[in-house]
């Protein structure tokens, strides 16, 4: 059932789609009440021009008044230009210019008037107008209870409050507080809301808002005061929003917030576009993304965030099909509804933060179909202990947890032992695995080369092991790096603790990026 008050009003209707359509909940029921015998009788009012009385049969007896009549009941007041009052059977029935002033709440006009004087409920018709002094229903016929202060219409009502007009083909005007519940077809022209306003359409998209406007004839709309749009799975709120329900565009200011709870994503930015046509949205402004996993949630930020479906990615350019695994993804049919057929993009300075893993990049590539996350120009992932960086770095999650992670080109891995004391890798590709969001292992190939400070039982250090070969693994214990084992022929040099310098011992590339690395999740929002 849909309610709206005359000055604060909560209203369901169409948004979006045109005739605007309003779906209703069910009324709350009324409470019957049987009033005492003093306040059933009907008391004609001084001032009446004409009076008679008419014998219809043996039993019945009928009072006619016409000219200025007025009528009292309790505290209501009933005036027409005639009217017929039967005792007998509890009625009267009114006549021209029918006015009920019901205790000051509610005033209601028409044409005709029955009403039933122990029941106390009218049936009015003929241009019937019922207002509270803020706002007009008008309706062809009304039923009134004045026990209750509920009057109903059914066959089509409307109301009109300033600029806003209201129609439906049914209606409960409550007079106490002042509502009126529209049921069926309801429609909404030039609204201007100006409290709490609850916007529904056909496809059960939502819009909770306290101000805005909405032209039908251009199908264009502006709500403020942090406004909330839910549309299945996807809800949007901001300081304000702009939609143009004819291109499907809404655009979101003022710290945005996309939540997409099928893929368990948010996205807060200063300025949003998302388009309903084909899923995707644009965030710039100071964007971030969300996205939630059990016990470690991924942030994200960067300069721009981009979402869309796979499918129109794949259709619209082929060719990117041809980056890396994302050849292999088999992409859905873009008729059923896929959670995981969506892509995400971010652009220029990337951060990324998670309790167990951080990362920066110039861009960035994430797909739902296979959970990677590709991080391109100049990566950087850090892990404890570890920093590992490369010309491109694929991240694989499994279960919402770091799983595996390729880097291609220039592949380097350091470990910071101490202050200014690193055990390193480089080699051409890596390929590094995961447990329990730390690092387990690395295979180094191509060119592999390594240092790494050799410790005793008590942690001293007692020489640096610096060797390479064509294939090594590398693996970690308590963040750690542990051991290195050679797959293939090796050449190195183990050095006296003495005899090299820390920096003596960095290999070729070698950087330490800490200050790059995101600490918190918090300076992600900044």
């Amino acid at each position: 059932m849909t309610r709206i008050k005359f000055i604060r009003f909560l209203l369901i209707l169409s948004l979006f789609t045109s005739p605007l359509i309003i779906f209703c909940q069910e009324l709350p029921t009324t409470k019957t009440f049987t009033p005492a015998d003093t306040v059933r009788t009907v008391e004609i009012l001084p001032g009446v021009r004409k009076l008679e009385y008419r014998k219809v049969d043996s039993v019945t007896e009928v009072q006619i008044l016409a000219g200025n009549v007025r009528l009292k009941q309790g505290n209501s007041i009933f005036e027409c230009d005639s009217c017929v009052i039967t005792k007998r059977i509890n009625l009267f029935e009114a006549f021209g210019n029918v006015h009920i002033n019901d205790s000051d709440t509610a005033n209601v006009y028409s044409d005709h008037l029955r009403y039933l004087t122990d029941r106390k409920i009218a049936y009015l018709d003929g241009n019937v107008k019922l207002t509270d002094g803020k706002g007009v229903l008008t309706t062809p016929t009304l039923e009134y209870d004045m026990n209750t202060k509920v009057g109903i219409y059914r066959n089509g009502g409307r109301v009109v409050n300033k600029q806003t007009v209201l129609t439906s083909e049914e209606g409960f005007y409550y007079a106490d507080i002042k509502d009126v519940y529209f049921k069926k077809n309801v429609k909404l022209k030039d609204p201007s809301f100006i409290a709490e306003t609850l916007v529904k359409d056909s496809t059960n998209r939502t819009i909770k808002t306290r101000e805005g406007y909405y032209d039908k004839r251009t199908g264009k709309a502006e709500f403020g005061q942090h406004p909330i749009i839910t549309d299945k799975d996807i809800q949007v709120t901001g300081e304000r929003i702009i939609s143009d329900d004819s291109v499907g565009i809404t655009q979101i200011f003022g710290r945005g917030i996309i939540v997409d709870t099928a893929n368990k994503t948010t996205v807060i930015a200063d300025t949003i576009f998302y388009n309903k046509k084909n899923e995707s949205f644009l965030a710039f402004a100071k964007p971030l993304m969300i996205v939630e996993q059990d016990q470690d949630s991924i942030f994200i930020a960067a300069d721009t965030l981009f979402s869309a479906r796979l499918t129109d990615l794949y259709g619209a350019k082929d060719s990117v099909a041809k980056k890396d695994t994302l050849k292999k993804v088999k992409i859905i049919d873009t008729k059923t509804k896929d959670s995981t057929n969506r892509y995400f993009e971010a652009f220029k300075h990337v951060r990324i933060f998670s309790d167990s893993l951080q990362a920066v990049c110039d861009s960035m590539f994430y797909s739902f179909k296979d959970s990677v996350f590709r991080l391109y120009q100049d990566p950087v992932v850090w892990s404890k202990e570890n920093q590992v960086t490369g010309d491109t770095i694929l991240l694989f999650t499994k279960n919402k947890k770091a799983n595996k992670m390729q880097i291609f080109k220039n592949s380097f891995l350091a470990s910071i032992v101490k202050p200014e004391i690193f055990n390193q890798v480089s080699s051409t590709r890596m390929d590094a695995y995961f447990i329990d969001g730390a690092i387990d292992s690395v295979r180094a190939r191509g060119s592999a080369e390594c240092v790494y400070y050799i410790q005793d039982e008590d942690s001293a250090f007692t020489g640096i092991n610096q060797s390479n070969a064509e294939l090594m693994d590398v693996y970690f214990k308590e963040k750690e790096l542990q051991r290195v084992v050679f797959r293939t022929a090796v050449k190195g040099t183990i050095w006296p603790i003495k005899q090299k310098t820390p920096k003596e011992m960095h290999l070729q590339n070698f950087k330490w990026r800490d200050a790059e690395r995101p600490k918190t999740k918090y300076e992600l929002f900044e």
